[in-house]
C-alpha cells in the first residue's frame, strides 16, 4: 500500500497527468487501484469495545458481527467509508453548503441555497434533541468512520485526488444532515407555489386548473376508512419562477409499497413489497448491510453516512417507505415596518428580523459573504434567491415555513427506534418521532399483523390550503398547531388483507385534516391493485412480479383517445395500426414504447410550449391525466399564431408524424429495427468521471432498462435535451426489497448500481445488470470460505 504520507506528492502529481492523457492513464489507474480499502486481515482501531467483524461476500454485502448496537454501528460507520467515503463526503458538504470550497463557482447557487435554509445548522440542532441512546450510536458511527480516516495507509479515493482536497473528521450532525437533505427532496410544495403564483399574473383559474388536474375520483385510497375521524373534503383548486433547486436537489418523489397479510399468502405469514425510487446516479443511494449482535438481526438498506437501516427488518418487523405527497411548506410574504427597514409586520406589531451572516469560501475565487433574515415562519429565502423575490413589492419578503427546520427534529430516533421495535405498539411509539419528511411507514410483522402509519409534523393552518404564498403579517393564514400524532391516517389488519402506498391518496374522503390539495396520478397503485386482486395463496415470487410489472396504465388511459383519430398518411396508419394491437409493456426490446412516448412527448409541446413559453420547463414530463383534461376542453388544440382554427385531432395527428420524424431520424427508417431500450437507457452516471469524457466512457455503464413514468418499475425519463437523449431513465427503484415474514433471511435485495463507490472496485457497479433484468439478492450470513473478513480489534 502507498503511504499516506506521500498523498499530497499524489495529488500533485496525478493533476499533472491529468493533464497529459496518453501518459496519465496507467500512472493515474495505479495511483487509483492503491486507494481501494484493505477488506480483508485484522486492523487495531480507537473507539471500539470489542473486536467486530466485517464480512463481504462476492458482491461486496457487508455483514457485521459485533458485540453491542454500539459497535456494529462503528463498524458499520468504517464499513461505509471504506467503500462510500466520496459520496459520504459529497454528502455532508452539500447539507453544510460547503461545495465551493472544493468545487468553485460552479456550485453556489447550490451552497446559497443550504446556507439560507441553514440545513446544517438544524442538524447540529438536532443532535441536541434526541435520546441520548440515538446520540450514542450517532457518535460511535463517527468514531467508526474517524477510525478509517485515521487509517495510515494508502491515498484517499480517487475523487479526492482529481478534486485536490482532503476529507475533514467525520462530525455526528454529518450524519443527520442527511435526513435534511432527503426531507429537501422529499418536500416539493414550495416550488409549487412560486409557480402558481407566477402563473397567476398570465392565466385565468380555470386555464390553470387544466395544468394541474384533481385526483380521479375512481382513484384508490391507501386507507379505506379512519374510524372516529370525521369532517369535510379540504377544498383544492388553484388560482415557476425560475428553476429555484438544482437538479440534485430538486424534489424526487415516487416510491411503491404494499403488504399482504397471512390470510393472502400462501406461507400463512405476511409479504411486505418496497421500491422506493430517487435520482439513479453511481454510487447510489443505497448500501446493503446485515447487522449480527447478541440483540439480534437487522438486515436492509442503509445510507453511507447514516448509522441506521433506513429500509429493511429486525428479525420480529419489517417496514418500508413511500412518499406521502403532503404540503407541509408555505410561503409567507412578510411586509417590512414602514421607516424600519430591520423589523417586518406581525398581527402583534413590528418586530425584528433574526440576522446572520454565512460566508461560502469559493474555490479559486473570493469567499462570499451572505446576509440572511429569518422571520417568525421561517428562513428569508427571497435574501438568497432572486426568484423568489421576483413578484414582491419593494416592501415584502418572502418567508418559508417548513417543520424540517425545527431545532427538536427527532427522526434520529425514530430511525434507532425501528432497531428496537418489536410489534405495532413499539413501532407507533419509535413513528411518534418521525417528524419529517412524511412518509407513509408501511408495516409487517411476524406475529401476522399488516400495518401503515404516516408519520410526521403536518401543519394546521388557520386558513387556506397551501397552493399558492399568503400575507404574513395579518396572522390570518398562520400555522396554529401540527396534526396530532393520533389523528395521522393509520391503520392495523384492514379488512381485506392488503395494503397499497405507491403515492396515491392515502386518506378516504372526508379526512378532517387537510394533507395536501393536489395528489399524485393514481396509476401505479392502480396497476398494483389490479395485479393483486386475481391472486390465489401469493408467493413472494407472485410479489417480485408485481415489482417489476412494466404495463403503463398512462397508455390504458390515453390511447383509445388517440387512437380514435383518423390518420390519411399511410405511415402514421401502421404506426397507430402497432399501438393498437400492443399490450401495453413498456418493454426495452419493443418499438410501441418508444413511439408512444415520442408521441405523448410531442403532443405535451404542441399543446403546452406556445402559450407556457419559458414556464414550459415545468410542465415538459408529460402529466396524462393533464394531456386528457387540455384534449377534452380543446380551447389549447388552436395554436395562437395561426389563423386556421386547429383541432385536436389535428393536433394528435401532427405530433404522431413530428415523433415518428424524430425517430426515424435517430434510430432509422424501419420501425421494426427501433428498441426503447436504446433511447430509455440509464446512465448511471458518477458525479465526477461522468464528466470527464474518457472515463465516462471508461468507468460508465449505460444500461438499457424497461418501464416508463409511471410503471410498477418505475422508469422516469428526463424529458429534456435533443431527441436522443430526452428519455433517459433518470428516476425509478434505486432499491427493490421484498419482505417474506415466515423467514425473513428469505427476504429479497437488489439496489441499482453496488456497493463500492470506488470506480475500480468489482462491486462498483456489480448489481447494475443484474437490477436492469429484475434479479434480486438474499442477505444472509456469507459463507465464511467465500467472505473477505475485516476483524477491527480495540486499540
Amino acid at each position: 500500500m502507498i503511504k499516506r504520507g506521500i498523498r499530497r506528492g499524489l495529488l500533485i502529481g496525478l493533476a499533472i497527468l491529468i493533464a497529459l492523457p496518453l501518459a496519465a492513464v496507467p500512472l493515474a489507474w495505479l495511483l487509483a487501484r492503491a486507494s481501494l480499502p484493505e477488506t480483508a486481515g485484522r486492523v487495531t482501531v480507537a473507539g471500539l469495545e470489542q473486536p467486530a467483524d466485517i464480512l463481504r461476500d462476492p458482491d461486496g454485502v457487508v455483514t457485521i458481527r459485533a458485540q453491542s448496537r454500539a459497535d456494529a454501528v462503528f463498524a458499520l460507520g468504517y464499513a461505509h467509508a471504506q467503500d462510500r467515503l466520496w459520496q459520504m463526503d459529497l454528502t455532508r458538504r452539500s447539507g453544510a453548503g460547503r461545495l465551493s470550497e472544493v468545487v468553485g463557482s460552479g456550485t453556489l447557487e447550490i451552497d446559497r441555497l443550504l446556507r439560507g435554509l441553514g440545513l446544517y445548522r438544524v442538524a447540529e440542532a438536532n443532535l441536541a434533541a434526541l435520546s441520548p441512546e440515538t446520540r450514542a450510536l450517532i457518535e460511535a458511527y463517527s468514531a467508526g468512520v474517524n477510525a478509517f480516516l485515521e487509517e495510515p495507509d494508502g491515498p484517499w479515493p480517487p475523487e479526492f485526488l482529481i478534486l485536490r482536497y482532503e476529507p475533514e473528521p467525520w462530525a455526528p450532525a454529518d450524519s443527520l444532515v442527511w435526513g435534511r437533505l432527503m426531507a429537501l427532496q422529499l418536500s416539493g410544495n414550495w416550488r409549487e407555489e412560486l409557480l402558481r403564483a407566477d402563473l397567476a399574473q398570465r392565466f385565468s383559474e380555470d386555464e390553470i386548473a387544466l395544468l394541474f388536474p384533481p385526483y380521479p375520483g375512481d382513484g384508490p385510497v391507501s386507507i379505506s376508512g379512519l374510524p372516529g375521524l370525521f369532517g369535510t373534503e379540504p377544498e383544492g383548486g388553484g388560482s415557476r419562477l425560475a428553476e429555484i433547486l438544482p437538479w440534485e436537489l430538486m424534489p424526487k418523489k415516487a416510491s411503491n409499497s404494499w403488504a399482504l397479510a397471512g390470510s393472502r399468502t400462501e406461507s400463512g405469514a405476511p409479504i411486505l413489497a418496497n421500491d422506493p425510487h430517487l435520482g439513479l446516479a453511481a454510487p447510489g443511494t443505497w448500501y446493503l448491510v446485515r447487522i449480527e449482535t447478541p440483540e439480534g438481526v437487522v438486515a436492509g438498506a442503509t445510507a453511507p453516512g447514516v448509522p441506521f437501516v433506513v429500509l429493511g427488518h429486525n428479525g420480529h418487523i419489517a417496514w418500508g417507505f413511500t412518499t406521502t405527497e403532503s404540503d407541509t411548506q408555505d410561503l409567507f410574504i412578510e411586509r417590512l415596518t414602514e421607516g424600519r427597514p430591520d423589523h417586518y409586520d406581525t398581527p402583534d406589531g413590528p418586530r425584528p428580523f433574526a440576522q446572520r451572516e454565512e460566508t461560502i469560501a469559493v474555490r479559486g475565487a473570493e469567499p462570499e459573504t451572505l446576509s440572511l433574515r429569518a422571520t417568525r415562519h421561517g428562513p428569508v429565502i427571497s435574501d438568497f434567491l432572486p426568484e423568489a423575490a421576483a413578484p414582491l413589492a419593494e416592501n415584502q419578503v418572502m418567508a418559508l415555513a417548513w417543520p424540517a427546520l425545527a431545532d427538536d427534529d427527532r427522526t434520529g430516533d425514530a430511525l434507532a427506534g425501528l432497531w428496537r421495535a418489536t410489534d405495532w405498539p413499539s413501532f407507533l411509539a419509535a413513528m411518534r418521532h418521525f417528524h419529517s419528511p412524511q412518509q407513509n411507514v408501511i408495516y409487517a410483522d411476524t406475529a401476522g399483523s399488516i400495518g401503515l402509519v404516516v408519520p410526521a409534523r403536518v401543519p394546521l393552518r388557520r386558513n387556506g390550503n397551501g397552493i399558492l404564498p399568503v400575507p404574513g403579517w395579518s396572522g390570518e393564514h398562520d400555522w396554529i398547531g401540527m396534526i396530532p400524532f393520533e389523528e395521522l391516517p393509520q391503520t392495523l389488519d384492514p379488512a381485506g388483507g392488503q395494503i397499497v402506498a405507491a403515492n396515491n391518496r392515502i386518506p378516504p374522503p372526508g379526512y378532517p385534516h387537510l394533507l395536501t390539495a393536489r395528489w399524485r396520478e393514481p396509476f401505479r397503485a392502480q396497476r398494483v391493485l389490479e395485479r393483486l386482486a386475481p391472486l390465489g395463496p401469493a408467493t413472494l415470487e407472485d410479489n417480485r412480479a408485481i415489482q417489476l410489472d412494466i404495463v403503463s396504465m398512462a397508455a390504458e388511459r390515453l390511447l383509445p383517445r388517440l387512437l380514435a383519430v383518423e390518420m390519411a398518411e399511410p405511415r402514421l396508419r401502421a404506426a397507430r395500426d402497432r399501438l393498437s394491437a400492443w399490450d401495453r409493456r413498456m418493454d426495452r426490446e419493443r418499438p410501441e414504447p418508444l413511439i408512444f412516448a415520442a408521441w405523448l412527448d410531442a403532443l405535451n409541446r404542441a399543446l403546452l410550449a406556445e402559450r407556457l413559453g419559458e414556464r414550459f420547463d415545468d410542465f415538459a414530463r408529460p402529466n396524462p391525466l393533464r394531456i386528457e383534461q387540455v384534449l377534452a376542453d380543446g380551447a389549447w388544440c388552436d395554436s395562437a399564431g395561426s389563423e386556421a382554427v386547429e383541432s385536436c385531432d389535428q393536433r394528435i395527428e401532427a405530433a404522431l408524424d413530428e415523433a415518428l420524424a424524430a425517430i426515424e431520424a435517430a434510430y432509422g427508417a424501419e420501425p421494426a429495427d427501433w428498441r426503447w431500450g436504446e433511447a430509455h437507457v440509464a446512465p448511471l452516471a458518477h458525479p465526477v468521471f461522468g464528466r470527464i469524457p474518457v472515463l465516462r466512457d471508461l468507468l460508465g455503464r449505460p444500461l438499457a432498462t424497461d418501464g416508463g413514468a409511471v410503471t410498477v418499475n418505475r422508469g422516469a425519463a428526463a424529458f429534456d435535451g435533443p431527441f436522443e437523449r430526452r428519455f433517459r431513465h433518470v428516476h425509478g427503484p434505486g432499491l427493490r426489497a421484498l419482505y417474506d415474514l415466515s423467514d425473513l433471511d428469505r427476504s429479497q435485495f437488489m439496489i441499482a448500481t453496488g456497493q463500492s463507490g470506488h470506480p475500480l472496485a468489482g462491486s462498483y457497479l456489480g448489481f447494475a445488470e443484474r437490477w436492469a433484468d429484475g434479479a434480486y439478492v438474499t442477505l444472509t450470513a456469507p459463507n465464511p470460505e467465500t467472505a473477505e473478513v475485516l476483524t477491527l480489534t480495540p486499540r
